[in-house]
């Protein structure tokens, strides 16, 4: 059934969805995220463009930055090696910029899809960590390509690995540890709208770019380029 990527809908996609629905699922994700090293990646990557550049100031974008968890941890990253960041999320949830202000996120915040963004916005780095697997195929493609546009120095993205093993680990993870409904269902059902290498390796041929592709444990790809 994993052949290939998913079109079943998540639940948290749908704008009907209440604020307190919203910010329980958020909170089990941070906890999902966490126990799966889902920020490891990332902050690597992070690393990474400071030793290859020498720079010590950056501007990140986060796409589907959520409760806004990837944010507050760069800015921790960022304290600790002196690094001058100025931070945006974006999320196209309205209850999204709440929960991340209430729980701390610097930075600005922009509620709306990434696709109209003005043209002009340009960031050091675009990063995005599980958003990709929401989108459609061609979808994916074009935003593939406006991150490319639009980040100065590089991009990075983190996502699923579309694997049977993965997905039977966090249907039976998110039942023992009693998550929220909306977060058993989904969660499965990101597996499910993840990929396999060959996914990437299409998506970046029809967007017309060279990028990185790298396995992570566990069961993520990351795809990235560096200026």
């Amino acid at each position: 059934m994993l052949r290939t990527r998913s079109t079943a809908t998540e639940i948290m996609d749908d704008a009907r969805q209440t604020e307190a629905a919203f910010r329980t699922a958020l909170r089990n994700l941070e906890w999902l995220t966490r126990v799966t090293f889902g920020y490891r990646p990332t902050l690597r990557f992070l690393d990474r463009v400071v030793a290859e550049t020498g720079v010590r100031s950056l501007s990140i974008l986060d796409v589907g930055a959520g409760g806004g968890d990837m944010l507050r941890r760069i800015s921790r990253w960022g304290e600790r090696r002196g690094i001058a960041l100025t931070l945006t999320g974006c999320d196209l949830s309205p209850w999204a910029e709440r929960h991340a202000r209430q729980a701390g996120t610097p930075g600005e915040w922009i509620t709306g899809d990434v696709f109209t963004l003005p043209r002009e916005r340009r960031f050091d780095i675009i990063l995005c960590s599980l958003f990709t697997h929401h989108l459609p195929d061609p979808a994916l493609v074009r935003f593939l390509q406006l991150i490319d546009e639009r980040a100065t120095r590089g991009w990075f993205v983190s996502d699923l690995h579309r694997h049977w093993l993965a997905w039977g680990g966090l249907w039976l993870l998110v039942r023992v540890t009693f998550m929220d409904p909306m977060v058993r269902h989904d969660s499965t059902v990101s597996v499910a709208r993840g990929f396999v290498g060959a996914d990437w390796d299409a998506a970046l041929a029809a967007a017309g770019i060279r990028a990185e592709r790298r396995w992570q444990f566990p069961f993520r790809w990351s795809v990235a380029v560096l200026r």
